[in-house]
């Protein structure tokens, strides 16, 4: 239909049509919204965080400042925990390369060692996360943020997670961990493999029974000399991204609401800027066991104000209570925000929120986990950290025809492995690496002892002649057809988060192991069954045991669960009231009997494994012992405790032992009288101590020709200690922890103040001091070359030392330099320096230790930490000065004085 337009319309539409026309060019075609900026992986870390965070509403904020964070779906954020652990291997999430305990680490004396075994971490890690996320599995202990290292002074043998640490000393200490820190996290800060944490920060070291309501009384001086400053080294020079706060209180205020901690020191003068997350529980600590606050919301506010960024809650409430505490107007939402995202920083840092396989370490696949590269790095961690403590000439073995194995950690898999650890593959125990080295025929083994009187250990493999047929089931309930048989020599294992065997692919599964039982006497033998622990999970375990075909015992092993009341809505229910299996058998004779054990698993994939233990008679134990002793030329009596006595916070109370700690440090009575009936044997005798702590050997170091600490050492722990017995590993580790006589002259436990406290401020004669440790070569030291015989205040002082092999043995000398400033009352003398260092036989090496201005300097009463005019000596040698001829020793002056910063 023709329109009838006047001339002016037609004009002004034909004005239209012209200008259509020439804005048509410039027009943009329709597009989708921006990118994100945090899904923008060309951005800084802390940009995408802050972007991220600010889409947040205040409860979704809220809730990710707990280790189990909810997932925010709207934004694509994924449900994360935070918690993973990883002390001296990938610990709690199956299979990994287990390496020598923390303890064992610190007695390498290698940095370098301590770095690599940081960087076997961080790749095991990312194969099991790249695992994970593929099969959408969001656990516990699975993902790239671990809680290790353990950066705290072990000031007292008696502390049972001693073992955790690096020892006794600051300097060493710091080392150690920056060692482990540059592993983990790797060379590239801006894209970490993994994230540490440097843990508990601070003053913090038992007792354990204690921990919960425990205020520490330190003075600023002992705060700023001891218990601070290798945490300051792992910050200042390590950088590392996270740290811990304690349980206890410091001064009156819970650690994790302590604002002179988190405050003035870590964020302030260490310039910390990274993430802060509480102990587990300590958030609840801070109203209920330091009543420092109302109630949790209370206690929430004021950690967070304090500067703790994330509660590891697990079944309590914590920070996801803060959304009500802003409402409340006892914090502000800013600050939650802040938390937020330093903990999105790191997340974002580690890579998780970009495109699948972007990351370089997006490839790192299983393979790695447990690898025999891996494996063999394991073993030289092992073989470095024993130390030689005493050899009259006994060691190496090497005219012993047959060797006597005796005692109770010879195959106790528990002492291999420590706490806080992963699952080893085909772990060596001592007696399997010495029938390894020295040949079945040449070896007699008897168990001789328990651990201590009320202390279980696993039935010998003696008591099942011929092994015990394996058979395992994917089946629960040992129905169908076992999918794998073996024969066995003992039940003693370790499947947490693993399957026993390959062919199993299920984590409900069943194993059955049929045999004979043969006693040592006639006798009432009480058996135990423990279960390995699946926390914070509750998989549905149960075992039975029959003798001559009647059933003695059977029952299940898992614990109860209840709801965990206020904690975050991703926990799992609170496991409590765990279950051992207990039964007596009395056996009248010593005839082989009918044996059958079987064990269940099923549930939750957590968990797994199962050891049989037994509490035999004493008597019987070591009549069996020193027969075997009698029928060999050398008797090897490995001694020592078990993660199963000293460790965190666990419920044992026996003679020596008490809730994780110890009440003494000698040997346990039953193995004191193991040592004392096999030196009447009159055999050579060389007794290998496992433990994680210092033990007072004082008959072994009376009678017996060679000592051997070997800490706990690892999946390869075996290996290593056979080597080194036989001569192929020449030992030189040496202690991280003075050995004392006993505790009698030492403070009380509960006493933090440092006097007469480890090797720079005790005043009696240990057994073996800090730095001690002996080889099979033997080294001189040439005198000590100072750059300079006169030091400016603040500048650092390089001496030089030519040390030489003397003997016809390679081996490995670790060299130690010791200061000893002007301060009047000050310590004995301190570590300033370290290298460990391989000479071939009559080779002489250089050896340059730098000695930094902190190293130099002195802390007042005041905590004043300050550079002191005056006269200094320096001694370089195998040990402390008063425990070696093997040193040399220089003396310079400071001229003027400098203050240092805290």
């Amino acid at each position: 239909m023709r329109r009838n337009w006047t001339p002016e319309v037609s004009a002004v539409f034909a004005l239209a049509l012209a200008l259509q026309a020439l804005l048509a060019p410039i027009q943009l075609p329709a597009q989708s919204p921006a990118t994100p900026v945090y899904r923008d992986a060309t951005r800084p870390a802390n940009e995408r965080a802050h972007d991220l965070v600010q889409r947040m509403t205040l409860d979704e904020k809220a809730a990710q400042l707990e280790d189990w964070a909810t997932a925010i779906p709207r934004l694509g954020v994924p449900d994360y925990q935070t918690w993973s652990e990883a002390l001296h291997g990938v610990a709690r999430a199956g299979h990994a390369t287990v390496f020598p305990q923390a303890i064992g680490m610190a007695a390498t004396w290698d940095t370098e060692m301590v770095k690599q075994m940081g960087d076997v971490i961080s790749t095991e890690a990312r194969g099991k996360y790249n695992e994970a996320q593929r099969e959408g599995n969001h656990r516990i202990f699975w993902g790239l943020t671990f809680w290790s290292p353990n950066i705290n002074i072990f000031r007292d043998p008696r502390w049972g997670r001693g073992q955790e640490t690096y020892g006794e000393d600051p300097f060493l200490t710091g080392k150690m961990g920056i060692a482990f820190i540059d592993g983990v996290q790797g060379p590239d800060a801006a894209h970490p493999k993994a994230v540490a944490t440097s843990k508990h920060f601070a003053v913090h070291s038992g007792p354990e029974s204690l921990r919960h309501g425990f205020d520490v009384k330190v003075s600023p001086r002992d705060l700023e000399e001891t218990y601070l400053a290798a945490f300051r080294a792992t910050v200042t020079d390590g950088h590392v991204k996270s740290v811990m706060c304690a349980y206890n209180a410091v001064d009156g205020m819970g650690a994790c609401a302590n604002k002179m901690l988190l405050e003035e020191h870590l964020k302030q003068a260490w310039g910390f800027k990274g993430f802060v997350v509480s102990d587990c529980g300590a958030i609840m600590d801070v109203t209920q066991g330091h009543k420092n606050a109302p109630d949790i919301v209370h206690a929430a506010a004021i950690s967070l104000a304090a500067g703790t960024d994330l509660s590891c809650s697990i079944w309590e409430p914590g920070f996801n209570t803060l959304a009500d505490a802003v409402r409340k107007g006892l914090v502000t939402e800013d600050m939650v925000t802040r938390a937020a995202e330093r903990l999105y920083a790191a997340r974002f840092e580690l890579g998780m929120f970009d495109e699948p396989g972007s990351n370089p370490n997006d490839k790192i696949d299983m393979s790695q986990v447990a690898s025999e590269e891996h494996r063999a790095e394991a073993l030289k961690a092992a073989e470095e950290s024993i130390v030689l403590l005493k050899n009259d000439g006994l060691l190496p073995l090497k005219n012993a025809k047959t060797i006597a194995v005796i005692g109770p950690t010879a195959e106790l898999l528990a002492s291999l492995e420590g706490n806080y650890n992963g699952q080893p593959v085909r772990p060596v125990t001592p007696l399997d690496g010495i029938v390894k080295q020295f040949g079945a025929e040449n070896v007699r083994y008897a168990q001789g002892s328990s651990l201590a009187a009320g202390a279980p250990v696993p039935v010998p493999r003696t008591a099942f002649e011929g092994g015990l047929k394996a058979e395992y089931f994917a089946t629960s309930d040992w129905t169908g057809r076992p999918v794998a048989t073996s024969t066995e020599p003992r039940i003693d294992y370790d499947w947490v988060y693993a399957t026993p065997v390959p062919e199993i692919h299920t984590h409900d599964y069943s194993v059955r192991w049929t045999g004979t039982i043969r006693v040592p006497a006639p006798g009432k033998y009480r058996f135990a069954t423990e279960t390995q622990s699946g926390f914070p999970y509750s998989p549905r375990e149960s075992y039975r045991a029959m003798v001559d075909g009647k059933l003695v015992s059977q029952g299940k092993t898992e614990g109860e669960t209840k709801p965990a009341e206020g904690a975050s809505p991703t926990s799992p229910p609170h496991m409590a009231n765990m279950a051992k299996g207990q039964f007596e058998v009395t056996f009248s004779d010593t005839n082989p009997h009918a044996f059958e054990f079987g064990y269940s698993h099923a549930g939750d994939e957590s968990g797994g494994g199962i050891t049989l233990s037994w509490e035999a008679p004493p008597e019987a134990q070591i009549a069996e012992a020193v027969n075997a002793a009698k029928a060999a030329d050398v008797v090897a009596v490995f001694v020592g405790l078990s993660p199963n006595l000293e460790g965190e916070e666990m419920p044992i109370k026996i003679e020596g032992f008490s809730g994780g700690d110890r009440t003494s440090i000698d040997l346990p009575a039953t193995q004191e009288k193991l040592l004392e009936a096999l030196g009447a044997a009159g055999k050579p005798v060389v007794v290998v101590n496992l433990s994680g702590s210092a033990v007072a050997l004082n008959w072994a170091n009376q009678h017996a020709g060679a000592i051997l600490q070997a800490w706990y050492p690892g999946v390869e722990g075996g290996t290593a200690i056979a080597k080194t017995l036989a001569g192929e590993s020449n030992p030189a580790g040496r202690l991280p922890v003075t050995f004392y006589a006993s505790v009698q002259d030492l403070p009380a436990f509960t006493e933090y103040a440092m006097k007469n406290r480890t090797y720079r401020y005790y005043a009696g004669k240990p057994l073996w001091g800090f730095g001690f440790g002996l080889s099979y070569s033997t080294f001189k030291y040439g005198e000590v070359k100072l750059a300079s015989t006169s030091v400016d205040a603040g500048k650092s002082l390089t001496a030089t030392v030519t040390v030489t092999n003397t003997s016809q043995v390679a081996g490995d000398e670790v060299v130690e330099a010791y200061l000893k400033t002007p301060q009047k009352g000050g310590p004995s003398h301190s570590l300033v320096g370290f290298q460990r260092v391989p000479l071939n036989p009559g080779e002489s090496r250089e050896v340059a230790i730098e000695v930094s201005p902190r190293s130099l300097s002195a802390v007042d009463d005041s905590g004043k930490r300050s550079i002191l005019a005056g006269e200094y000596r320096l001694s370089i040698g195998s040990t402390q000065p008063q425990e070696t001829q093997a040193k040399s020793e220089a003396n310079f002056t400071v001229k003027g004085s400098a203050e240092l910063p805290k």
